[in-house]
């Protein structure tokens, strides 16, 4: 293949359109968490994910895993982290077990604070989506979006 292709002009396009979408939805979020409740979608994002962690066996994520999840460097989750630790909607602690392991649990204020932003996130996705699906490019993706499902564990 070469960069004058079609399939590779294909494949970029639809790079493009996904990301223009993934865009438009982080915006349309972003503003909407701000305005009502001094969270940036990052924030949000990690306070779900941390929500989600269990006691016991593999209930808790290492620092990597986290970054993974809300898709930031390890060093930049780690900034994250520490600012809504200072919020008090964090807390961090030792791992029992391996002195070395640091587990990071979302507080009931901070619990209480997804609680309430959880319906914003929703609608705002909601919104972005709809608004999306009236762009003839970006259609296809939503409905692609919209009938996803989440991935069972294993």
């Amino acid at each position: 293949m070469t960069a004058t292709d079609p399939a590779l002009t294909a494949l970029a396009q639809g790079w493009c359109a996904l990301s223009l979408l993934h865009g438009k939805i982080e915006t349309h979020i972003e503003r909407a968490l701000q305005a009502r409740h001094d969270l940036s979608a990052r924030e949000y994002s990690l306070l779900d994910v941390l929500s989600r962690q269990h006691d016991g066996e593999g209930g808790h994520l290492q620092m990597k895993q986290v970054a993974d999840a809300v898709v930031l460097s390890q060093s930049a989750t780690t900034r994250l982290v520490t600012r809504l630790e200072d919020r008090g909607l964090l807390e961090r602690y030792l791992c029992p077990t391996d002195r070395r392991g640091i587990y990071t649990n979302v507080t009931e204020s901070g619990l209480k604070l997804l609680e309430e932003a959880r319906p914003t996130n929703d609608t705002a996705l909601r919104e972005a989506l709809d608004e999306a699906a009236e762009n003839p490019e970006l259609a296809p993706l939503v409905r692609a979006v919209e009938t996803l499902k989440a991935p069972v564990p294993a």
